[in-house]
């Protein structure tokens, strides 16, 4: 209720320093509920999340340039002048935070190119799988829809023009699938 919510708002303040991966939001949180943190002995796994408020604003970063100095890094981050930039984004790029390289020449990060998987054509074969499915799905159902549990005592007259009419069917429904697959190209 209402009561709580004076004693939630160190940890909403922090997460959201965390969720924006702003350093310096992360320590002004710090140091104003230092003796929250310190009454809840929640100190030390507080201190820990600094590493995830970097590594979420090197994301962004990594994001928003395609390249940018390892000091500009640091500045938008907050780092203080004794952390190694380099160090942490060397890091981050290991573990799987970021997809980026360094030049260590230039002192640049250099993000690698997302690449746009709607212009390759891994959504059209899923789609097409989907539908094959569902279409196959359709078909199944139609057929133990048509042949209830002994209809096959029928006159032989009948259960021939249900063969020829079946195979119609599947010609059609080829030939439905061949023009389908013929309008993707």
């Amino acid at each position: 209720g209402p009561a709580r919510r004076p004693a939630q708002k160190p940890y909403l303040d922090l997460t959201q320093a965390v969720r924006l991966g702003d350093l310096e939001k992360f320590r002004v949180v710090m140091e104003a509920y230092a003796g929250v943190f310190s009454a809840d002995k929640t100190t030390n796994l507080v201190t820990r999340l600094r590493r995830n408020v970097i590594r979420t604003g090197l994301r962004r970063i990594s994001l928003a340039y395609s390249s940018i100095s390892l000091g500009d890094v640091a500045a938008k981050l907050g780092l203080a002048p004794g952390d190694d930039t380099e160090c942490i984004v060397a890091k981050a790029i290991r573990d799987g935070g970021i997809d980026a390289a360094i030049d260590h020449e230039q002192q640049l990060m250099c993000s690698k190119e997302t690449s746009d998987i709607y212009a390759t054509q891994e959504p059209q074969a899923a789609f097409h799988a989907r539908i094959a499915f569902c279409l196959d799905t359709h078909n199944e159902a139609v057929k133990a829809m048509r042949y209830p549990p002994g209809s096959g005592k029928q006159k032989g007259n009948d259960s021939e023009k249900a063969k020829a009419r079946n195979a119609l069917e599947a010609e059609l429904a080829m030939h439905i699938m061949d023009d389908d697959e013929m309008d993707e190209f």
